[in-house]
């Protein structure tokens, strides 16, 4: 009896301190394993994985084309460690949960880690857990309704890196082969690339036609409304110079004007649905001047969470989404808040909205996770950064379940008659009649809400003629792409997917293919040339139209309609015919951006080269690989001593300005780029700058001379 007695007594305590291990939950960023530890208490370890610990060797194809595409996968470099750490920590827990993001690259990652701990023990369970944002409810509910690893989606992101694996690792040798060593090219941004450059190509076509405007001060009482000419005899006027809008003026000027047309047209203003990722992105960089890189960055660090005082909160949802659903806990935590705060704004029913055709709706829309953190009520929490992107994402997400606006717009035409002839003025004037989700909105506010007073004039009133006022214009041209309108472009066109668009500018940006130019994108001479190169040679594979099919095959891949080892060997045998024909027969292009120049090198005296590196052009000694001096290409003369002036970048973020190559003897720096062009009244050199009111404008940088003029064409 003892001894079962005491069999018992040993079998309950390890019972009991198998229930006393701790849950180990594994997710992908250390910056959210603080707010997640907070809401999980000490019965459980988060650790983090840091991204990816398993994927495919750099210095290699790694892909058996031979045996089904299956990929050779290997600890990467350097995280071998944290590997290591995460399956030792395993075996001491009672469970693990795998709570990666909610894609594909986190169900990859979940996948490649269950494989890693049940190479090391298999009497751990292992589960996997998702949540769409940080909060207490929903990390806790992730927690109690575990599920097994999505295959279909791992499949999906293994067919997506195979995919990209084979064209990078393909075309890549070739163009060091035929072009310059160290280039790349890549499935997704190659096509990018090509919309860029096809873009800078309208824009260097164009050829701006003249065309003049003419206005006119029309006093009625003691106001004075500005109207322009929008009818001369019946059409559109076409004023190709100032002699025909003066030959206007003079018919006119002495004659009797009459309101002829009062119209008011009442308009509703709907509300926009709750940001997706690629809307986020637009809207970031137009209202706030972000980079998509950028607008991810901080949107992640609203995600994992913010410390609010005593308490840390993961502030808005997941941030990688192309959906504009809402759970029906966010509507009724909106609808509570707007009920308290603008009762008379709010809908009798919440707001629906319509998913895109092409969306994969995994993710919610982005949204804040708790509508009573007011931008103000958390503001002295937040950077700058934080507080302007959270500000938009309240914002669009608040106003979007509140009622519609309205405006009224009354235009008035004035008519003015000269013998056989007629001319007609317009002036249009809009005011907001219900503010309805206006009333929540500051940073993202329009023109529409700011409104106006309307003209106040009635159908037979006499008005007189103030004053004329005629002016040039110019029609303008395609405008090159921003941040924000290749995002448009390429989700409209269905290449790349929510989590890549930034990376897609990045990666174009940073192999210097592309450079940012008054937050616009302009293709590099050597963008150009790699552009010119695809698409001779390889004009299906860096087209959109082909490539939004991928895109979509990868989608199907992940509906488990389409096998991906299928899906891969369709697109390989025809792609590795043509890159096989093409370096047989296409001619080598090295070299072909070397220049000659004036320049000798300092210490072998032999004539130096302007060559075309990484991050742009440079000199290099043409006695290389004997000698192998560089340096930076002089841009201008030093104002204060004889030096060179030339392109240098600052430390930590790496921003380009221009200085003195005498320094530290010389301070002259200028935070605008020389151009080649002297100032003809100082001698100095001159810079371009940019600003909204000006344009692109050329400036002397002599402080004490005035000069300034619009650019020049060349």
């Amino acid at each position: 009896m003892a001894t079962e007695k005491t069999a018992k007594k040993k079998t309950t305590k390890k019972k009991s301190a198998k229930q006393e291990k701790q849950i180990l939950v594994i997710v992908e960023s250390p910056g959210k394993v603080k707010t997640i530890e907070k809401y999980l208490g000490p019965s459980y370890n988060v650790k983090a994985s840091m991204g990816h610990l398993i994927d495919l060797p750099k210095s290699r194809t790694a892909i058996d084309v031979d045996h089904n595409f299956e990929p050779e996968y290997i600890t990467v470099r350097g995280r071998a460690k944290i590997l290591k750490e995460l399956q030792t920590d395993a075996k001491k827990s009672g469970k693990v949960l795998l709570a990666c993001d909610n894609d594909r690259e986190g169900e990859a990652i979940a996948w490649h880690l269950r494989n890693a701990i049940v190479a090391k023990t298999d009497k751990v369970p292992i589960e996997r857990i998702s949540f769409n944002e940080i909060t207490p409810q929903a990390v806790n509910e992730a927690v109690v309704n575990p599920r097994g690893i999505d295959e279909a989606k791992v499949s999906a992101q293994k067919a997506r890196r195979v995919l990209d694996r084979l064209v990078g690792y393909n075309l890549s040798p070739l163009l060091w082969k035929k072009v310059k060593n160290g280039l790349s090219a890549g499935r997704v941004q190659s096509v990018a690339l090509r919309l860029i450059c096809e873009r800078e190509k309208e824009v260097e076509s164009f050829i701006p036609e003249e065309y003049w405007t003419l206005e006119a001060d029309f006093k009625a009482k003691k106001t004075v409304y500005t109207a322009q000419l929008v009818l001369w005899n019946g059409s559109k006027p076409d004023l190709k110079n100032e002699a025909e809008v003066k030959a206007i003026i003079e018919k006119i000027q002495n004659n009797e004007c009459i309101v002829s047309d009062v119209r008011d047209t009442d308009k509703t203003i709907r509300t926009k649905a709750p940001f997706t990722t690629s809307q986020l992105q637009q809207t970031a960089a137009n209202r706030l001047g972000f980079t998509s890189r950028k607008t991810m960055q901080v949107a992640q660090q609203l995600y994992e969470g913010v410390s609010l005082g005593a308490s840390r909160v993961g502030l808005i949802t997941y941030m990688r989404t192309d959906s504009v659903r809402i759970s029906n806990t966010a509507l009724e935590d909106v609808r509570a808040w707007l009920s308290k705060n603008y009762p008379n704004e709010l809908p009798e029913k919440p707001v629906e909205y319509t998913v895109g055709k092409n969306a994969q709706d995994a993710h919610e829309a982005i949204r804040p996770t708790y509508t009573e953190y007011t931008p103000d009520s958390i503001k002295e929490f937040l950077s700058k950064d934080q507080l302007r992107l959270y500000t938009i994402i309240w914002e669009r997400f608040v106003s979007s379940q509140m009622n519609n606006a309205k405006s009224r717009t009354v235009s008035v035409d004035i008519k003015v008659v000269a013998g056989n002839e007629e001319g007609i003025f317009r002036v249009s004037g809009t005011k907001l009649l219900e503010k309805g989700f206006y009333k929540v909105i500051k940073l993202l506010s329009s023109k529409e809400e700011s409104g106006g007073s309307c003209p106040a004039l009635k159908t037979g009133e006499k008005v007189n003629v103030e004053k004329f006022r005629n002016e040039q214009h110019f029609t303008q041209g395609p405008a090159r792409f921003t941040d924000a309108s290749i995002v448009r472009t390429l989700e409209e066109k269905g290449i790349g997917r929510p989590s890549t668009y930034a990376s897609i500018i990045s990666v174009l940006l940073d192999r210097y293919y592309v450079t940012r130019s008054n937050k616009q994108l302009v293709p590099t001479i050597l963008g150009k040339l790699i552009f010119d190169v695809l698409v001779e040679h390889f004009p299906l594979y860096v087209d959109s139209d082909f490539t939004a099919s991928m895109e979509t095959k990868l989608d199907e891949v992940e509906e488990n309609k389409v096998s991906w080892p299928e899906m891969i060997r369709e697109f390989w045998n025809p792609f590795k015919a043509t890159v096989d024909d093409v370096s047989k027969t296409i001619e080598s292009y090295k070299g072909t951006l070397d220049e000659q120049t004036d320049f000798v090198c300092e210490k072998c005296g032999k004539p130096l080269l302007k060559k075309l590196g990484r991050f742009g052009f440079f000199l290099a000694c043409s006695g290389f690989p004997e000698c192998r001096n560089t340096r930076s290409i002089p841009l201008a003369k030093c104002p204060k001593c004889d030096g060179d002036v030339v392109a240098r970048k600052t430390k930590g973020r790496g921003k380009e300005f221009y200085g003195c190559t005498n320094y530290p003897d010389c301070d002259f720096i200028s935070h605008f780029k020389p151009i080649k062009q002297d100032c003809p009244k100082c001698g100095f050199f001159m810079v371009e700058k940019f600003d909204k009111k000006n344009g692109a404008h050329k400036v002397c940088i002599n402080p004490e001379c005035d000069y300034l003029h619009a650019v020049d064409e060349e």
